[in-house]
């Protein structure tokens, strides 16, 4: 198991939108690109890029959700946290 793995994120306030979101990747649309023109967060300059994060660094439903995708794979559900609704793809 990956001790520290890498992760974009799309922090958005509704879950409507972030399931809009999902099916937009699903049909091929650019992670950075949506994370740049949904986002709610700094990391929309960089894509939703977080870089490199272990075990207990981020909030438990994220992290949980972070840890269970492969490399490459997006949230199939937005992930709910104290924040707003998270579209989550890791990257390494």
């Amino acid at each position: 198991m990956a001790d520290k793995i890498r992760c974009a994120h799309i922090l958005v306030e509704k879950q409507s939108v972030a399931l809009e979101i999902i099916a937009k990747l699903k049909k091929g649309d650019s992670f950075a690109k949506l994370a740049e023109q949904y986002g709610m967060d700094s990391t929309r300059k960089r894509g939703g890029d977080l870089g490199f994060f272990g075990r207990g660094m981020m909030v438990k439903e994220f992290e949980n959700a972070a840890f269970a995708l492969q490399p490459g794979q997006i949230t199939e559900q937005p992930v709910r946290t104290q924040f707003g609704y998270h579209v989550i793809k890791r990257l390494e």
